[in-house]
């Protein structure tokens, strides 16, 4: 055989041997169409479905900045500079439909940053698995949260109406019903912050009900707690009413038993559910929503020892989402507050200001 004959016989194995390796070639599948991100609306605005799944989430949450001066309307010695901080927080809303109920979970993260001390206050706020009316986890003692802050002001607890601090770890169970009437009970493990230590020291918890009547015109409701390491108890009622579209006022009371004037500034025998100094506290405000923009707030607070503190500010929302707030306060102290206000150098009447930037998202 020749050179010729060679190389076309070379030639034509060569081409029969591609052809039958371009008979097996490997077929490359065609990418899958991606899931865009879709809008649920079951719950509320802001939700919307995690890609291949039908959990529904919702990320929110605010950036702040507050910055005070004056005097210390919570304890009456006197600014020598701004007290500022900013938070950022951020929160997320996981929801799914099982046939026991809404499957929930909720986290409520905070960042601080105070007087130029970074990761001042970083904590996780709330945290919760919430399934058919039952929660667990770490959320605000209801004693407080179940009626609501006292009123739309910065400094609304100068004379506290709530459980010191506010997170706690509990499970709590919230029957709504379809009249507007609603009931919870949760049994709390209480909290150790701010110098004060509230923690239970045995198996029993400190435990908290209440119920309320939420109708157009308003609501009215009331919540008791019991305090497992002192036992005593706390006790607080509260009406809200809608005057109209523009105007409206609330009111409310707290009662504890057992109130111990020595407790006060120290970290042992104080009631969680009776923050108050006295028997007895008081609050009553107010609301106006004076335009699209801009909202009057105002408060006033008394407790049995004597001190008694007002605040008034205005919400402005300069564009959808940021609001402004500047707010006055002034606090006169009386009793063991008065006190230990002398005791630091402080002075018995104490007159500040806030002004606070928010950007909700």
């Amino acid at each position: 055989m020749n050179i010729k004959s060679c190389l076309l016989a070379s030639a034509a194995t060569l081409v029969a041997f591609t052809s039958a390796r371009a008979a097996d070639a490997v077929v490359v599948a065609e990418p899958e169409p991606v899931e865009y991100v879709r809008v649920c609306d079951t719950y509320g605005e802001g939700f919307f479905y995690i890609p291949g799944t039908e959990t529904c989430l919702r990320i929110s949450g605010y950036l702040r900045y507050d910055a005070q001066a004056g005097d210390d309307v919570y304890s009456g010695g006197e600014l020598d500079t701004w007290a500022k901080q900013s938070r950022a927080t951020l929160r997320f809303d996981a929801r799914t439909e099982t046939e026991l109920g809404t499957l929930r979970s909720y986290a409520d993260v905070r960042f601080n940053f105070t007087d130029g001390e970074n990761g001042s206050g970083s904590d996780l706020h709330q945290g919760y698995i919430e399934l058919g009316g039952f929660q667990v986890g770490v959320n605000d003692p209801i004693f407080g949260s179940w009626l609501g802050d006292a009123g739309d002001i910065i400094n609304d607890d100068v004379i506290q109406y709530s459980s010191d601090s506010f997170s706690t770890n509990e499970i709590r169970y919230t029957y709504v019903g379809g009249n507007g009437f609603s009931a919870v009970i949760a049994a709390e493990q209480g909290n150790n912050e701010n110098d004060y230590d509230y923690t239970i020291d045995d198996y029993m918890p400190h435990v908290a009900a209440g119920a309320k009547f939420e109708q157009n015109w308003g609501s009215i409701g009331g919540i008791v707690g019991y305090d497992a390491v002192t036992e005593a108890v706390g006790v607080k009622a509260r009406l809200d009413v809608k005057v109209n579209d523009v105007f409206s006022v609330w009111a409310m009371a707290g009662y504890q038993s057992d109130y111990d004037q020595d407790s006060f500034g120290t970290n042992s025998n104080r009631n969680w559910y009776g923050q108050w100094e006295g028997d007895w506290a008081a609050w009553a405000g107010f609301a106006a929503k004076v335009s699209d923009k801009a909202t009057i707030n105002g408060q006033g607070a008394y407790e049995d020892e004597g001190t008694y503190a007002f605040a008034l500010n205005v919400g402005y929302e300069l564009v959808p989402g940021f609001t402004i707030t500047p707010e006055v306060n002034y606090t006169k102290f009386d009793g063991a507050r008065k006190d230990q206000a002398l005791a630091d150098g402080g002075d018995d009447n104490a007159f500040g200001g806030i002004i606070r930037f928010q950007r909700d998202f």
